[in-house]
């Protein structure tokens, strides 16, 4: 049996997850849905990053996971040998950095001493720290402030002065106020959602993940088609427009994983590490079989 972890914040697994388009080739596959495995240790965001994706992959939670850039450099800060099996074109469209009109914060400089919400541990971490970095900061010079899903009701509320968003979650935003943008994604970072395993997974069941690969492609082809149907799928109540806004501006399709990628990936790798949110140096290069191309561009 082949265990597939999903989430909503990986789209393109949630819709796969919903619409039973891997069990006509993998009938036997197990859907584990990461919140009901344990949540594992959170620090603080001052002092590490939460480890519970790549973690699960190691301790029989699931065997394959997709997720934003940031949790495969932790695993394999963490000593997990990992294989990223794909990634997405870039989002750039998905998120930025904001502060309130009026607050006096207009660029990322602005951020030294201040309080900035994010979910920690995510692509948000990583978009922050290329913004400080840019700025001459460093993740000590400013208070991280791990906020899950409350960033926006935060800076609202004045209890932190910038957030690292993404929609639909913006899209609220913007509807109480025209959010000051410190810094786009664009250009900065390519936010790509990425897919992954472990070695042993990716050496001997290249037939299940082939088929997984071209399930996700199936799907994705679909979101892309019905992007309203698709935001049904993860819509509570009165947010469908948000959602639908949200689908139709992200890029859905798995890509190789290329040189570009993994140059970026260890930029991010290196930065975590120089600001002591992983405690050692990795070599994303390690994590690449490069024959694993061939399953994401076959027709």
């Amino acid at each position: 049996m082949t265990r597939v972890g999903f989430f909503p914040h990986n789209n393109s697994l949630w819709v796969l997850r919903h619409r039973g388009i891997l069990e006509r080739s993998l009938p036997d596959v197990e859907w584990v849905d990461l919140r009901s495995l344990p949540a594992g240790a959170r620090p603080a965001p001052t002092e590490g990053l939460p480890s519970v994706h790549g973690d699960h992959l190691f301790d029989g939670g699931y065997d394959f996971i997709g997720t934003g850039s940031t949790p495969p450099v932790t695993a394999q800060a963490r000593g997990h040998d990992i294989v990223y099996v794909a990634t997405s074109g870039p989002r750039v469209d998905n998120g930025r950095l904001v502060s309130l009109p009026g607050s006096g914060i207009d660029s990322p400089a602005d951020l030294a001493g201040k309080r900035v919400a994010l979910g920690h541990g995510s692509w948000q971490t990583t978009l922050l720290l290329f913004a400080l970095d840019q700025a001459g900061l460093t993740w000590r010079d400013i208070e991280p402030v791990d906020a899950g899903n409350e960033g926006a009701q935060l800076l609202l509320d004045g209890k932190v002065d910038a957030w690292t968003g993404s929609y639909p979650a913006l899209a609220a935003l913007e509807s109480e106020t025209e959010p000051r943008t410190l810094i786009e994604t664009d250009g900065l970072f390519s936010h790509r959602s990425l897919w992954f395993t472990r070695r042993d997974f990716a050496v001997r069941h290249r037939d299940v993940l082939a088929k997984i690969v071209g399930a996700l492609q199936e799907s994705d082809a679909w979101i892309r088609a019905n992007p309203r149907e698709a935001a049904a799928l993860f819509a509570d109540g009165d947010d469908l427009d948000a959602w639908e806004h949200a689908l139709r501006g992200r890029p859905f399709g798995l890509l190789p994983v290329g040189d570009e990628f993994g140059a970026e990936q260890q930029r991010a790798a290196d930065l975590l590490h120089a600001n002591g949110l992983i405690d050692r140096k990795i070599t994303v290069a390690d994590a690449v079989l490069p024959d694993l191309a061939e399953l994401v561009t076959r027709d």
